[in-house]
């Protein structure tokens, strides 16, 4: 007879068998962000009055020190997470690792998808070392760290409104010792923005991204250059109707543009996909 592997989840099971009722167990969630040693974890309305056992037996399993409530979507401008703490530690600030780099930050306070790990390892290979770039919309550095780790453009300009995002992209810049070719900037990026340096443009933004296109296409050298355009919208109209935002945007600068790939991030609703686009603005 064959043994039975014993996933994480499988433990959680076994390890709440007698705690909670047992046609409760098959709503405990199979899912959860794991950031650093703090982990997010949703619970149905069912389950909130175990949330303390809950979140003790997950600490205990996924080796965490924190239990935070993921009670829904990032918030506003400064893409807030709508959390609350359930369990453990209240020092919630930590360090999460991924593809070697190392983001410091506190989850109760600063947003970080799991969903968007291929897009973060993707932009550090992107660059090269003779390249000026600006990300307008940094955080503490999703994007602008792996660029500045892996290809070692010459220059980042990182932009953040969100000062306690900004703060933590300063530490970021210094813990992954990539002072020397990142500048953070810190306002709104349509005020702050270098113009008229860069050969690369990242727009990772979710919400009215358009707007944002003209602070791009005015940072990028002679409005010449790459952007990389992120978007959510209806799956059935991409990469159309983006693209169309792109072209009628980069008309006012008298350029066109060459869509050179686009691709899914990560599903966000039923029909609904985060899909970044890799365009290049060019003179007709």
């Amino acid at each position: 007879m064959k043994n039975m592997r014993t996933t994480p989840f499988t433990s959680i099971q076994e390890l709440l068998a007698n705690k909670i009722p047992a046609d409760l167990i098959e709503y405990l969630p199979l899912r959860w962000e794991k950031i650093g040693d703090v982990l997010l974890i949703k619970l149905p309305s069912d389950l909130l009055r175990f949330r303390e056992i809950i979140s003790e037996i997950y600490t205990q399993v996924l080796h965490c020190k924190t239990v935070l409530l993921d009670k829904g979507n990032i918030m506003g401008v400064y893409r807030e997470p709508n959390v609350e703490w359930i369990y453990g530690s209240k020092e919630i600030e930590t360090v999460h690792v991924e593809n070697g780099i190392r983001y410091k930050l506190d989850p109760q306070k600063i947003m970080f998808s799991s969903g968007n790990m291929d897009e973060r390892i993707r932009m550090g290979l992107i660059s090269n070392k003779k390249e000026t770039i600006v990300d307008l919309f940094a955080g503490i550095g999703y994007f602008t760290l792996p660029l500045a780790v892996y290809s070692k453009p010459k220059k980042i300009y990182a932009c953040e409104i969100n000062k306690i995002a900004y703060d933590y992209l300063c530490q970021n810049i210094v813990l992954n010792d990539v002072t020397e070719n990142v500048e953070p900037c810190f306002g709104d990026n349509r005020e702050i923005a270098p113009e008229n340096v860069a050969d690369r443009v990242l727009l990772g933004y979710l919400r009215g991204t358009f707007e944002f296109l003209p602070t791009a296409l005015n940072c990028l050298k002679n409005n010449i250059g790459m952007i990389h355009y992120h978007e959510v919208c209806p799956t059935k109209v991409l990469p159309d109707q983006p693209l169309q935002k792109i072209r009628d945007a980069a008309k006012e600068y008298d350029r066109t543009i060459k869509l050179l790939s686009y691709r899914p991030v990560k599903s966000y609703a039923p029909g609904i996909t985060h899909a970044v686009l890799d365009v290049e603005i060019i003179k007709p």
